[in-house]
């Protein structure tokens, strides 16, 4: 492939992992008026399954489009992927009722889920080694995910203020229809050598508990008591599924998720970093938004402007750790520089108060920007160079599957932990207190609102303070897994 084609390549995914990341997050700022205008009696209590019904249907399928990657070739999963997140993006801008827009978005995450996490292994393809080693695409990757998931909300909002919020999935029809053409016409990946079979039981079981997993989590505390029947009949069948995976990853003769893949170091230490990761910023951004918008009482569209030096962090912060790494520094600096800034930045929040000012508040998120900048693409450049060639696939989308599992976990452990404490601080009141209390008592319920979100954005910093050891453990590639990814097979013609 020629030089000018890669460079067209990856450009090309870089708009990819933007559609994904922003139609992941862009939603939360359009729900009133999607409920108002489809539904303005039940909408509301069918809102959570707009969003769940995206996550479950990407989750699901991540570990099949590994896989699949590896069977048939990027390329061609990664243009089915699209073809599937524009038709349901085009059925969810037509939708007349809740019920067609929440299937639509499960039609939409099914294609969803390829965007992000195919799309990284095209960008590997499109490198050679040594452009590989050096960090580059998936730190760009890395980068413009973070900015995605910080940016989102204000983009939603500025769709749904000026446009409708239908054009929220409109404007990814233009764009997408781009992308598809431009991957049809000149992007020439390495084809594969052989057709082998898939492990759709394997496939159907890692579904099975992913969905059991975000459902547990998504309903536990909210819906139903975390002792309730259902949530431990559904945690039990999320176990059970658990334990089949792994007995038919053992046993199939073309595992989904290799067990092989966690016997090599950097994969299996890089794999738990990017779920521990993925706990600690859902409970950095969710709850800085939540923090903003109830003990500080900004509207959310404004909030979501407090996300943009974040954003700034990220960018910053990974473009310089990948100038330096093109000059011979080691990734595993970036990845305990990155766990430390972000532990920082949790501690200072952990201490913000109802009179905190501000710009301290934009201050810290810059610092946690910074700390996350270094983390996100660093570990997908690791696995992706240490995993063998022919599994380049499972490898990456497994490094997504774990960030998903970690968000689920988080959400569900700081859901628990942001309750508790206020119910603690205030006996007798639960956190619906902070919407309904007037008059001297709501100063009182904003104080103890404000300490329960300090304790979550704490716990999420003991949860990278686990990240700073691990990567302080994590072997260099050249000394860990170089010997892995060197073995790759010998190239194969392009298609």
């Amino acid at each position: 492939m020629t030089a000018a084609r890669r460079k067209l390549g990856m450009l090309l995914c870089l708009l990819t992992i933007v559609l994904a990341v922003l139609d992941s997050n862009i939603v939360s700022a359009a729900t009133v008026p999607i409920v108002r205008d489809l539904d303005p009696v039940h909408g509301v209590d069918r809102l959570p399954w707009l969003v769940s019904a995206f996550s479950l249907a990407a989750t699901a399928l991540l570990p099949l489009y590994g896989k699949l990657c590896d069977v048939y070739g990027a390329k061609r999963v990664l243009l089915g992927a699209v073809g599937s997140f524009l038709l349901g993006s085009a059925l969810c801008g037509a939708a007349q009722s809740m019920g067609e827009l929440i299937a639509f978005r499960a039609v939409q995450g099914l294609g969803g889920g390829g965007l992000m996490s195919v799309t990284m292994v095209v960008m590997a393809q499109l490198q050679d080694p040594e452009e590989r080693s050096s960090g580059k695409g998936g730190a760009m990757g890395g980068i413009v995910a973070g900015l995605g998931m910080a940016i989102g909300p204000l983009v939603g909002a500025l769709f749904t203020d000026h446009l409708g919020w239908r054009w929220i999935f409109y404007v990814n029809l233009p764009f997408g229809l781009l992308v598809l053409a431009g991957f049809a016409l000149a992007l020439k990946l390495p084809q594969t050598a052989e057709r082998r079979g898939l492990d759709f039981l394997g496939a159907t079981l890692a579904a099975a508990f992913a969905t059991g997993l975000l459902l547990v989590t998504e309903w536990g505390g909210k819906d139903y008591g975390w002792t309730s029947p259902v949530i431990l009949g559904a945690a039990g069948a999320t176990l059970a599924a658990l334990g089949l995976f792994l007995w038919r990853q053992a046993t199939a003769a073309e595992p989904v998720l290799p067990l092989s893949l966690f016997r090599i170091p950097v994969v299996r230490i890089g794999f738990a970093v990017q779920g521990l990761v993925g706990m600690g910023m859902m409970g950095a951004i969710v709850y800085v938004m939540i923090y903003l918008q109830v003990a500080r009482g900004i509207a959310p569209t404004t909030a979501s402007l407090y996300l943009m030096p974040m954003a700034a962090g990220m960018t910053g912060a990974g473009l310089l750790a990948t100038r330096l790494l093109s000059r011979g520094h080691r990734a595993r600096t970036f990845l305990a520089a990155g766990a430390g800034c972000s532990v920082l930045a949790l501690g200072l929040l952990g201490l913000t108060g109802p009179d905190t000012p501000l710009w301290a508040v934009g201050g810290e998120l810059a610092l946690l920007g910074a700390g996350f900048g270094q983390l996100i693409g660093q570990l997908i450049t690791l696995v992706q160079d240490t995993a063998p060639r022919h599994q380049l696939g499972v490898a990456t989308t497994g490094i997504r599957f774990f960030q998903t599992l970690g968000n689920a976990l988080g959400a569900a452990v700081f859901g628990t932990v942001l309750s508790r404490v206020f119910e603690a601080g205030q006996p007798g009141r639960t956190l619906g207190a902070v919407r309904t209390a007037t008059g001297p008592a709501r100063e009182q319920v904003v104080r103890s609102f404000t300490d329960a979100v300090d304790v979550v954005f704490l716990s999420a910093g003991g949860v990278m303070v686990l990240v700073l050891l691990l990567a302080l453990r994590l072997r260099s590639v050249e000394t860990a897994g170089a010997g892995a990814g060197a073995s790759a097979e010998e190239p194969v013609p392009a298609a």
